[in-house]
């Protein structure tokens, strides 16, 4: 019981690493697949495949090793030299992310909620500092909680959407996009995740140690980010080329359950834009415990301050600005960890 308890915290947890603003809200699944119409369906699926495979070995590497942090993990992928510079760069990478996180937390408290914007990221981290002096407990905590609830209201739309009379299109929509670019999508979009989800996904599977718990649960959250995928993609497709028009597309269509449900949906995508904040903030801290000798509640709170000052560039254009970017810088190292063995980790 106990070992089935931690696979699902491991499944669930790695689920809500991924699951971040742009996967919850449905802009990352539009712009990744949806809009590259029948072609979606198998690049979806490689990059299910992606998820379970990388996010599984990525596990299994920092059990080997023992990581303390995600740099570990790049020795081991790049040498010692090398590997401490991209931990360098991964470093200013993941603190632009969490900026974008912060910064779209503070947008749905300032569009939905009609709180200000300034008042919305001071909330939020407050809840940061809050949650994150408990640790990787607090973190396994909060997504137990919120992904079976984002899964529910994905079978919720799902279920909604199979009524409409575009149902179908999810298969048969045509787009005049390059299918070159649609092949690469799911690489990029593997990368960018898989390269950010280091941060948590790494001291989990060094915490774990157990194989078949770390295999079990990588399998099980792969499979369960796959079925988002697709699930979103089909709901998207019903409503294609008008939802295009909407920041929040998924947040547009939970409209058609009903005003109280939109309300809850919105709730949920600011919940799983939080479960990665605290996943990328966590995993900075432990970075720079490695390198500078201080209280970690010190590290926390001035992590907290510089993603305050970063935030305050706004959401669009930290998003637009940062994510592909990093995106192409991030296909790099996919290609270096699919290459990796095992094997020779362990040599």
């Amino acid at each position: 019981m106990k070992r089935y308890v931690k696979v699902m915290q491991i499944a669930f947890t790695y689920m809500g690493t991924i699951v971040g603003a742009g996967f919850a809200t449905g802009q990352e699944i539009l712009q990744f697949f949806t809009r590259f119409g029948n072609w979606a369906v198998a690049t979806i699926l490689l990059a299910t495949v992606m998820f379970i495979w990388l996010g599984t070995k990525m596990m299994l590497i920092a059990a080997e090793i023992g990581a303390k942090s995600y740099e570990d993990v790049n020795k081991a992928l790049f040498g010692e030299r090398f590997g401490e510079w991209v931990s360098h760069f991964m470093l200013i990478v993941l603190f632009g992310v969490t900026a974008v996180m912060l910064a779209g937390a503070g947008s749905i408290f300032n569009e939905h909620w009609n709180i200000s914007y300034q008042s919305g990221l001071l909330i939020t981290l407050l809840l940061c500092y809050l949650l994150l002096r408990k640790g990787m407990n607090a973190i396994l905590a909060v997504n137990s909680v919120v992904v079976p609830v984002m899964l529910l209201f994905t079978v919720l739309i799902v279920m909604d959407t199979m009524n409409t009379p575009e149902a179908d299109r999810w298969i048969l929509m045509t787009s005049d996009l390059s299918p070159l670019a649609a092949w690469l999508s799911p690489f990029l979009y593997a990368a960018f995740n898989l390269s950010m989800s280091q941060a948590v996904l790494v001291p989990l599977g060094a915490e774990t140690k157990d194989r078949k718990t770390i295999i079990s649960g990588a399998w099980l959250g792969g499979i369960g980010i796959g079925f988002m995928l697709i699930s979103g993609h089909f709901a998207l497709s019903a409503y294609m080329p008008g939802i295009q028009q909407f920041a929040i597309p998924m947040g547009a269509i939970a409209r058609e359950l009903g005003s109280g449900i939109q309300w809850m949906y919105i709730f949920l995508i600011f919940a799983e834009i939080f479960t990665t904040l605290i996943a990328d903030i966590y995993g900075l801290t432990l970075q720079l415990q490695e390198r500078f000798k201080v209280s970690p509640t010190l590290i926390i709170l001035g992590i907290l301050l510089i993603c305050y000052l970063l935030s305050q560039i706004g959401f669009g254009t930290l998003l637009s600005t940062l994510y592909p970017f990093f995106g192409l810088i991030s296909l790099g190292w996919l290609a270096l960890l699919i290459r990796l063995r095992l094997s020779d980790i362990k040599k």
